[in-house]
């Protein structure tokens, strides 16, 4: 097996992450601007034959710190370019950097293609050409915070050029964004149910085509006749031939049922003209009506009754004045709701302003990147005009009153919040006692906020229909006053078990978010599980570890997704090491760390109990950080309770632990104890308690406990609870 990195936009991972699957790829998890994988070489190849969603497909073959160009020229060095490179081949070097010292990317590729050159020139005189358009082999290398990743393009141009396309318009969709707004939109559904598919402002057609593709079960990468493998020496000719044959035979089959129901339309008969040449090139033309009309104009074709209405109307960036847009798009939703009822539509709109001029309610809001403009997939069902939404309610008193509690919140952190740059935070923990939740904010790397209510069980003496109203005010309240819609609200029921809180599953989504924490990157899930992936409450911990990393080893038991070891290394630490008994978490670990590139031999993840991995590891530590849950009886490992097993659990660490060493040991048992006269025997002991709490946690102060224990010296005296070491 092989590990390979499919390249896409930003906003397309999750997609492309179920699309790899459906290939044959394994080891499937997205990262930022991408998704990684595991397969063979056919894998590859279906890869970049059959990704409607991927930019690159590319193959890493080195990893190595590259903190000058003599590092960088050495790494490069020490790949053997002849099992890749044949001597008269051609090669082209792509190179990126950030957060590096090397910061000209156009220097680095000069010194990765001069490394590979010499190579060639010192093993044989004869060294390779280049070829910036279609090489033999082409180079990736990306360098982020000094650390270098070389890799083969295995697509050698980017798969959204499909082949088909002749002549584009000003503005073109790219088609494997054209994609995504398609699932998006659900258009294969649609079209499995007698739908049709209509673009009123269809450009040089690319959705059109992409949509008939789809339908038909063309590979869109077909049509390519250039890869980035097909001048690799390691390239397998007749694996290759065998998988284009069998997209061959896909496609003459799909053709041959494909419904001539595709129809679009444009202001401009130019664009007519060039969506006709490059349906015509894609080999879908007798199934594309295309005709010049005005938007407004716009109406469903003779005895077609449902479909899909998608368009990506212009944003006033490279087409329209921009002050005209908002008429655009209220015409357009005129057109829609007046014309189309019982039609599904999507609708690729320049910004949330655009997208409300629509006057439409949309059922899901998706970011989207169209080259480096943010925009917002809006989807619809299209209703009646009469079916007017209902009008809000008047609130309650008591909505008014948590309303009114909500924004003070809100003025209160809000400069602080913006001087600290802090997107994630607790915005609300059961200020009114009528409403019992907590309220907490998840900014993502979009910097949409994300609203994350955890509702605790109502008293017994409170009706179950009041309970149940004054909930649906929290969720109506919260969103209007964080301006976050519903969509983007998650919801959940805290019931509290005997000694604390039941973790439990919630939902099965599999939907991840992006945000940032302290100029770093992490994966939170806010629907699947009662905790999100990233405990708030804890920010100030992690800081603190981060702090204490610089140059020690980094141990992180029960290290749930390891936001703790992302911290530690960050902070510099030689290495981290983090254990946690369940595959699903360290697997959200292992894609938080390699989000904010923290990857490979340096960074280790354990699947072992606590105190089992303690007893066989012989390695020592600089830094340990013990944060378990309150009670813990799982199958695989002895019963654990963090109030009677604490004390064995640190001295255990004590073991591991360098002289000059510590540990950071937190909790979240409201009613925990620490065993001071015991612990003292091994550490000096530190309260960080109180420090450790986040001003927006300032309401439960009490929510979780930290100290820092530091192993006693030959020459200090044995004082448990001092801050500062007594020497003798």
């Amino acid at each position: 097996m092989t590990d390979f990195f499919a390249t896409c936009p930003k906003g397309l991972e999750y997609l492309l992450r179920d699309e790899l699957t459906a290939i044959g790829a394994s080891d499937v998890h997205e990262a930022l601007a991408g998704v990684h994988f595991s397969g063979n070489l056919e894998t590859a190849y279906r890869a970049c034959l059959w990704s409607r969603l991927a930019s690159r497909i590319l193959m890493p073959l080195a990893e190595f710190d590259a903190a000058d160009d003599e590092a960088l020229y050495a790494g490069v060095q020490a790949i053997d370019w002849s099992q890749h490179l044949a001597a008269h081949a051609t090669l082209a070097v792509d190179a990126h950097t950030a957060q590096s010292k090397l910061v000209h990317s156009q220097f680095i590729a000069q010194r990765v293609k001069d490394a590979v050159v010499d190579q060639f020139r010192q093993q044989g005189g004869t060294r390779p050409g280049v070829d910036t358009d279609e090489p033999d082999v082409r180079i990736n290398l990306r360098l982020r915070r000094d650390r270098a990743t070389v890799s083969l393009d295995l697509a050698g141009s980017p798969l959204h050029r499909r082949g088909w396309r002749e002549m584009q318009g000003e503005a073109p969709l790219k088609e494997n964004l054209a994609a995504a707004i398609l699932l998006r939109a659900r258009w294969p559904e649609t079209y499995v149910a007698g739908g049709a598919l209509l673009d009123p402002m269809c450009g040089s057609g690319t959705l059109l085509i992409e949509g008939a593709w789809m339908a038909a079960d063309v590979a869109p990468g077909l049509h390519r006749d250039y890869y980035g493998f097909l001048g690799w020496k390691q390239h397998d000719i007749a694996l290759w031939r065998g998988v284009l044959d069998e997209a061959r035979q896909r496609a003459e089959a799909g053709l041959r049922a494909l419904r001539s129901c595709f129809f679009g339309s444009d202001a401009d008969a130019r664009m007519v003209q060039t969506a006709k040449r490059n349906a015509q090139a894609a080999g879908v033309a007798g199934f594309v009506t295309l005709e010049k009309r005005d938007a407004v104009h716009v109406e469903p074709p003779p005895g077609v009754t449902a479909g899909l209405v998608v368009t990506n109307p212009p944003y006033g960036e490279r087409l329209g004045d921009r002050a005209d847009m908002p008429m655009l798009y209220r015409a357009l939703g005129e057109v829609l709701r007046a014309r189309f009822t019982g039609w599904r539509a999507a609708v690729l709109a320049g910004d949330a302003e655009l997208g409300r001029a629509l006057a439409l309610r949309a059922d899901k809001k998706y970011a989207l990147y169209n080259g480096a403009l943010e925009t917002v997939l809006l989807t619809f069902e299209l209703h009646a005009r009469d079916e007017k939404p209902r009008e809000a309610k008047p609130l309650s008193p008591g909505a008014e009153m948590l309303k009114n509690r909500l924004e003070k919140n809100l003025r209160h952190l809000r400069k602080r919040l913006q001087r600290e740059e802090i997107r994630c935070w607790r915005a609300y923990d059961q200020d009114l006692p009528e409403y019992a939740v907590a309220i907490d904010v998840y900014g993502d790397v979009r910097e949409h906020d994300h609203l994350h209510i955890q509702e605790y069980r109502a008293p017994a003496d409170i009706p179950v229909d009041v309970a149940r109203a004054r909930l649906r005010e929290i969720v109506r309240v919260a969103g209007e006053v964080f301006g976050v819609p519903r969509d983007r609200i998650a919801l959940k029921t805290r019931e509290r078990g005997k000694g604390g809180s039941k973790y439990g599953r919630f939902d099965q989504r599999g939907e991840f978010v992006e945000v940032e924490e302290g100029g770093l990157t992490f994966l939170v899930n806010l629907t699947d599980y009662l905790d999100t992936g990233l405990f708030l409450d804890h920010r100030l911990v992690r800081a603190k570890l981060r702090e204490l990393a610089a140059g020690r080893r980094f141990l992180n038991l029960f290290a749930y997704t390891a936001t703790a070891s992302v911290y530690a290394a960050a902070g510099g630490a030689r290495d981290t090491t983090s254990v946690d008994l369940s595959a699903t978490y360290l697997d959200w670990a292992s894609r938080n760390l390699a989000l904010n590139d923290f990857s490979g031999a340096k960074h280790r993840l354990a699947q072992a109990d606590a105190l089992a991995f303690l007893k066989a590891d012989r390695s020592r530590y600089g830094l340990i950080y013990v944060d378990p849950p309150t009670f813990s009886n799982s199958k695989r490992a002895d019963d654990f309770d963090v109030q009677r097993d604490h004390v064995k659990l640190l001295e255990a660490c004590a073991e591991r632990l360098t002289d000059d060493g510590v540990i950071v040991f937190s909790n979240n048992f409201r009613r925990f104890r620490l065993d001071g006269d015991a612990l003292s025997q091994h550490f000096t002991i530190e309260d960080w308690s109180a420090p450790s709490i986040p001003f927006d946690f300032t309401r439960r102060a009490d929510i979780h406990g930290c100290w820092l224990l530091h192993p006693h010296r030959a020459d200090e005296d044995v004082n448990p609870w001092s801050s500062a070491r007594i020497k003798k």
